[in-house]
């Protein structure tokens, strides 16, 4: 079925890269339907000839050299999750505007950039020519106060003024953890509720229900203890029903300090919500005494100036930053909002108040302070959001086409700049219940969910090999770089990979049982 959009206008007028929003349950039905299909994809044969042989092996043979040396030195042989691609990770030496290009030489258009924060293109050159004065001047780090710290803070309350106090962190991580320290301090309850499926970073308490709702800590949470979870409760995306459930049950557990979710929906809307959502949520915070947490590590100055609270015109108590609050740059992090909820975690020495500890040697560092706030400043001179979330438009009604064009079952959608192609859905799946036993139903499909998800890799690589780099395959993010011929073009080489698609030739059960059989068989 084709997805519905729900236009929004004022917010064309206002500078915002959103101009219209999905319809949650026709992109849930869109989904359903899919998973319920045999995959569809390039046949494996090809893939292992034409692209693996041909072109991973014959055109980017720098790149397997210095990542298969890297295996012997990093874990994995990449040191951030992004990179790992299939058949083996690409070495990138150079970014620049809506391309990056590989150690072979190889260009491609950047869908990637670099996970959503640099919407105004790769290494955009007023940004860098700011970075490179301050490092020539000063250093990226003294240890001390710089005046690029007080500059991003009153850059990011003049776009968000509900952002009344803003904390420089090193990472999204970082200002998740700071952000539910602070409301356990402020509220003085425990428990914190958080969306299925979506990921606020990888500290203990908040690896949990990760990529698939309901999983609880069964998937992903390897090394942490379980009783760490004890405070954690996982809810249904786009839920409101169950969250009250689960606010009423916490009432008689001690109450509930915060609900923390992603505005435009899990996986940066991977898992939509609808429109009256996030205003739903605040309503029931409010009844039930819990902070509202807003993650805008993604939304933050990419759906428009004003974040995702701007767009949906709701006001959460706290706000967690990343990624774009440095430009691109690293140590990318922080958290803001009401002053007497922000003013918890002050730095400096301790007193007699109780504070919530944040610490950070390198959080607020001039390099990354300037350039974050070189980067917003530049984002609002170029109307970035508008133009970035017009090409997002721009390339997901094109690749509607072609999905209708050769007949595949695939379902795209976008959040403006944030854009969607789900081909395999290893991640459509949802076991959300409040009854732990559920659980025998996620490790049921566990098998079908990672055959889903190989087949998606698959997909990415060969993308790539046509010279796009997309999120794994099924996300991708546009910028301010992407003109209308970049957007065409790339489609062209989308469609050169649409008609390369078929239906497996094995039943989906088969292929679950033979990949059940080389698990067992690697384990011997």
């Amino acid at each position: 079925m084709k997805v519905s959009y729900q236009q929004l206008p004022e917010k064309e007028q206002q500078g915002y890269g959103v101009t219209r929003w999905a319809s949650s349950q026709d992109i849930r039905d869109s989904l359903s339907a899919l998973t319920e299909k045999n995959i569809f994809a390039v046949p494996t044969d090809y893939y292992e000839k034409e692209i693996v042989g041909e072109y991973y092996e014959k055109q980017c043979t720098e790149s397997k050299k210095i990542t298969a040396e890297a295996k012997s030195f990093i874990p994995g042989g990449v040191q951030h999750n992004l990179a790992f691609n299939k058949p083996f990770p690409m070495c990138m030496v150079k970014a620049e505007g809506a391309y990056l290009y590989d150690k072979d030489g190889n260009q491609y258009f950047d869908f990637l950039q670099a996970g959503g924060p640099t919407i105004l293109g790769s290494n955009f050159p007023a940004v860098q020519e700011e970075a490179v004065k301050l490092i020539q001047e000063c250093g990226p780090v003294t240890g001390l106060f710089h005046e690029a710290e007080l500059l991003i803070a009153k850059e990011i309350n003049k776009n968000m003024p509900w952002v009344e106090k803003f904390r420089m962190l090193g990472s999204g991580t970082e200002a998740d953890m700071a952000a539910i320290r602070i409301a356990r301090c402020a509220t003085r309850k425990k428990r914190i509720i958080k969306v299925g499926g979506a990921y606020h970073g990888w500290s203990d308490q908040l690896v949990y229900g990760l990529k698939i709702p309901g999983t609880r800590n069964f998937l992903e949470s390897h090394g942490i203890p379980n009783k760490i979870f004890t405070l954690i409760d996982e809810v249904r995306p786009d839920d409101t029903k169950m969250l009250e459930a689960y606010l009423k049950l916490n009432q008689l557990r001690g109450g509930t300090a915060a609900v923390l979710i992603e505005p435009v929906g899990p996986e940066s809307g991977t898992r939509p919500v609808a429109w009256d959502y996030n205003k739903k949520v605040r309503e029931l915070c409010d009844k039930y005494g819990a902070l509202l947490v807003f993650d805008e590590v993604v939304t933050g100055f990419r759906v428009g100036l004003g974040g995702a609270q701007g767009l949906f015109d709701v006001h959460p108590d706290l706000t967690v930053f990343g990624k774009i609050v440095a430009g691109g740059y690293p140590a990318a992090g922080g958290v803001g909002g009401k002053k007497e909820y922000v003013d918890l975690m002050a730095a400096g020495v301790g007193t007699i108040m109780k504070k919530a500890y944040v610490g950070g040697t390198l959080a607020a560092n001039p390099l990354s302070s300037m350039a974050g706030y070189a980067a917003i400043r530049e984002i609002a001179k170029n109307n970035a959001c508008y133009k970035a979330g017009k090409a997002g438009d721009r390339l997901t009604d094109g690749l509607v086409k072609l999905i209708e064009q050769y007949n595949l079952p695939y379902v795209a959608y976008n959040q403006g700049s944030i854009c969607h192609l789900e081909c395999t859905a290893p991640m459509s799946f949802d076991f959300s219940s409040m009854n732990i036993l559920n659980i025998v139903n996620v490790l049921s499909k566990k098998s079908m969910m990672m055959v889903r998800k190989e087949a998606m890799e698959q997909m990415g690589a060969t993308y790539m090999a046509h010279g796009i780099v997309t999120l794994a395959g099924s996300r991708l993010y546009t910028s301010m770089a992407d003109t209308d011929d970049i957007i065409d073009e790339a489609l062209n080489r989308f469609e050169d990979v649409f008609k390369l698609v078929r239906e497996r030739d094995i039943p989906l059960a088969d292929q679950v049982a033979e990949y059940d059989a080389k698990k067992k068989a690697a384990k011997k």
